[in-house]
């Protein structure tokens, strides 16, 4: 890391901050007319990012990247155009800043109004996907906040050409370029520095493997907002609609194999395990199923799990299997192996659902829908900056309302505290 490097870094959390404050000027009709133009822009630009996408696949082919990787890096001229359509529905959401969340009318007449306000400047450290630089510039921006990017060195191409779609339209509109900054050096070094600017920067949120996150909790110097990775469970009950539960969790764990979404864990009542689990099979051939002894007695298929595999978040057409006894079994296995994300529950019995949703400790809990549904898009968040694991500030898909904080406004009429 060279001086200039550390220099630089310094300067951009400074000029990060002087736009932060200028951002607090800006009405909600500005707003959403620049982030319409900036869909717009990567609309008209979708070419030239596929085709910088082609140099930054490439380079992570030669480097040995697995398929999940690979699908989480890959930009095609569909998914610049969702990306587009991403931006445009967060402009299409209502101002998180300056709503009134609470009003306190007191006795000694003093009117006391809790009031959203932004949290000022984040940094956002994320890994192989570039689409999270589109999604974090247009929710930061909606939020008030101003934001510096720092892509993984495998997308550095494509998430240069993005971050210059939101830089040309702000310039265009008359704002200040340091609303949006993208970090462009590779040194994993930057990412240390960048957690030490508590001057600076009021939030970090990292998202990718382990590695990067593990980092970011080792040396962060300001308040952070985890991502963790994604070992959702799906948990077929005895009183599931069989047919139900195969095209649930089918898609709970093909759809996209690669996102913090997808199922890896599949956990089954033995009073149903007999049946579905051999329906499951069939209808997901391509998947390795890796089963406790339980399973695998029930189908030869399952391949024998080891012990780490029900931790695992394979990202992979891999499942562990658990059978249970029942539904406080299941529970507990969940909350003992879970990352926190998102847990799914199929069942026709009301009761049983309500007590699993209840008693599972993670972010997002589900009922009869398959886990690919936790996402900030299918919450109506327009996106997400990260799917929150932790339960400090915000909690499951992060979207503008999460990317606020909050202040007292009191308003009296001379009065003195006797």
């Amino acid at each position: 890391m060279t001086k200039y490097d550390y220099a630089k870094v310094c300067e951009m959390g400074k000029n990060a901050r002087e736009a932060a404050i200028k951002l607090g000027g800006i009405d909600t009709v500005t707003k959403n007319k620049v982030l319409r133009e900036v869909a717009a822009e990567l609309r008209s630009t979708a070419s030239a990012i596929v085709g910088a996408n082609k140099l930054d696949m490439d380079r992570a082919a030669e480097m040995g990247k697995d398929d999940a990787f690979l699908d989480r890096l890959l930009l095609t001229e569909d998914r610049v155009a969702a990306m587009a359509q991403a931006v445009e529905e967060i402009a299409d959401l209502d101002d998180p800043v300056g709503r009134d969340l609470a009003t306190f009318n007191r006795p000694n007449g003093l009117v006391i109004k809790k009031r959203s306000t932004p949290l000022g400047v984040l940094a956002m450290i994320y890994e192989s996907r570039p689409n999270v630089g589109a999604d974090a510039s247009a929710l930061a921006f909606k939020s008030g906040n101003a934001i510096i990017l720092r892509g993984g060195k495998e997308s550095l191409n494509s998430s240069a050409l993005i971050i210059k779609c939101f830089k040309t339209v702000l310039e265009k509109n008359g704002l200040s370029l340091n609303t949006v900054q993208l970090v462009e050096s590779p040194d994993r070094e930057v990412v240390k520095h960048l957690l030490g600017l508590s001057d600076y920067i009021d939030m970090v949120i990292p998202r990718g493997g382990k590695g990067l996150v593990s980092m970011v909790q080792e040396h962060a110097k300001v308040p952070t907002l985890l991502h963790l990775d994604g070992n959702c469970h799906t948990y077929i009950h005895e009183d599931a609609d069989v047919d139900m539960a195969v095209n649930v969790v089918a898609n709970a764990k093909l759809r996209r194999t690669g996102i913090c979404g997808a199922t890896e864990s599949l956990v089954i009542d033995e009073k149903i395990a007999g049946t579905v689990l051999p329906k499951l099979l069939d209808a997901m051939p391509s998947v390795e199923f890796k089963g406790d002894d339980k399973a695998a007695a029930i189908d030869s298929r399952v391949i024998p799990a080891d012990p780490d595999d029900f931790t695992t978040e394979y990202l992979a057409a891999r499942l562990s299997v658990k059978i249970v006894s029942d539904l406080k079994a299941a529970i507990v296995f969940v909350n003992t192996h879970s990352s926190g994300h998102t847990e799914a529950i199929i069942t026709a019995n009301e009761d049983a659902a309500n007590a699993f949703v209840t008693s599972i400790d993670s972010a997002v809990v589900m009922h009869n829908a398959s886990t690919q549904f936790s996402d900030g898009g299918e919450f109506g968040m327009g996106a997400e900056i990260g799917i929150a694991t932790g339960k400090v500030h915000a909690r499951g898909p992060v979207g503008v309302e999460q990317l606020n904080t909050f202040k007292y406004v009191v308003y009296g009429n001379g009065n003195i505290r006797p």
